[in-house]
């Protein structure tokens, strides 16, 4: 950790990069937790787990010195005058006593979730990359699945994903044929709604529509039984809305994996005010049944990873406007031990994917400062997605 500190505390101008660009992002993470939003044991592990960041923001800035965060937002907002980069009250109450976010957040630890309701089959909507993991990792885990898809073909593509994920398992000794057979015997692949009519918990993975979302909550509302669970994967949708298109707004809730599910650990699970409680115990400890961290969040765009790294992404893209060179603020940001630059990240995630984040937080939050940059708008509209174009910030 101190190797990160000194690094972020420096005074060459790779320090200056990476402060321009953590600092603000610190500081919505401190905005985050002085809300209520999420604990600070939660909003750390979300970037660590979600991002891959070596350690979470709030304890960044313990390790940093609330005081020299203050005074560095202090010193960017002299220079940008965005109302974001004014240091959270907190921040500044903590830097004016020497005090830590540890220290406010101590006692405040939650006790290990109890599963209320028991959860042994699982269904699963949808075909894509994404509903292909979570059926992975719920049949690894010793959960019966059932998968819809819209067609046999659809769903015969998720059996065949899933199967040469643990041939390459079985080639990495990571598991036997035995344990591979005990996983496909757990899969029910299926192209009718109604084959999850006694499942105990129903993951959507679908289309990010909030129509065709609607269409299917109604839908399983009327085939599953009574006391399932609904839960969506959404990144970006409102909870509370799926809710209302069923008889049972107490039993849906949020269940966001990251991609790829088989291999992060991290699942948001986001409540809605109608949620039971009941429910959002038994969703956090079936995912660490099944090998996941679970993070407690509300229903509101972005929730916690999405809300402090797609501004921070922004960011980037406009401190390069600025006349910054990309391999430079890469380079700055990666030298703080974050997995990835701004750049390689933006590239790897989709232009297109951020940009509508983006526009999402913008819409929720109403921040000017968040207002997409001007050169993401553009290499989206130029079809520069990113890695999964061929060509985005860079050329692949």
């Amino acid at each position: 950790m101190q190797e990160i500190v000194d690094r972020v505390t420096a005074t060459d101008e790779a320090a200056d990069i990476a402060r321009t660009l953590l600092y603000p992002y610190l500081n919505h993470a401190a905005t985050m937790f002085e809300s209520g939003y999420a604990t600070k044991d939660d909003i750390d592990a979300a970037m660590r787990f979600g991002c891959g960041y070596p350690i979470g923001p709030l304890d960044l800035i313990d390790a940093v010195g609330a005081g020299a965060v203050a005074d560095g937002l202090a010193q960017i907002h002299d220079n940008s005058g965005d109302q974001l980069h004014v240091p959270a009250p907190l921040l500044v109450r903590l830097a004016a006593s020497s005090g830590t976010f540890a220290a406010e957040a101590a006692g405040a630890a939650e006790q290990a979730p109890v599963a209320h309701h028991p959860v042994g089959k699982v269904g699963v909507v949808g075909t894509g990359t994404m509903a292909a993991g979570i059926v992975e990792v719920f049949a690894k885990a010793g959960h019966d699945v059932v998968f819809v898809g819209r067609s046999d073909e659809k769903a015969q593509a998720v059996q065949a994903r899933i199967e040469k994920n643990l041939d390459r398992a079985i080639a990495k000794g990571k598991l036997d044929e035995a344990g591979k057979s005990d996983v496909i015997d757990r899969l029910t692949a299926a192209t009718e709604r109604e084959a999850l009519g006694d499942v105990d918990i129903v993951v959507e993975a679908i289309a990010e529509d909030l129509d065709i979302k609607l269409e299917l909550f109604s839908d399983l509302d009327r085939i599953c039984k009574p006391g399932a669970i609904l839960a969506t994967t959404t990144s970006s949708l409102s909870i509370a809305q799926c809710a209302a298109a069923t008889s049972r707004p107490a039993d849906v809730i949020g269940m966001h994996f990251f991609n790829p599910a088989p291999v992060m650990k991290l699942v948001e699970v986001v409540t809605a005010d109608a949620t039971s409680s009941e429910v959002a115990d038994t969703v956090k400890a079936l995912c660490l049944d099944i090998g996941k961290h679970p993070v407690s969040c509300g229903d509101r765009a972005g929730f916690i990873v999405n809300a402090l790294l797609f501004p921070y992404l922004n960011d980037a893209v406009l401190l390069h406007e600025s006349g910054v060179e990309m391999d430079d603020i890469d380079d700055a940001l990666k030298a703080t031990k974050l997995p990835m630059g701004p750049f390689e990240l933006l590239d790897v995630v989709g232009n297109d994917v951020s940009l509508a984040i983006q526009r999402t937080l913008v819409d929720a939050f109403g921040h000017e400062g968040w207002q997409p940059a001007p050169t993401l708008e553009k290499v989206v509209a130029e079809g520069k997605l990113g890695r999964k174009s061929g060509e985005g910030f860079r050329t692949y």
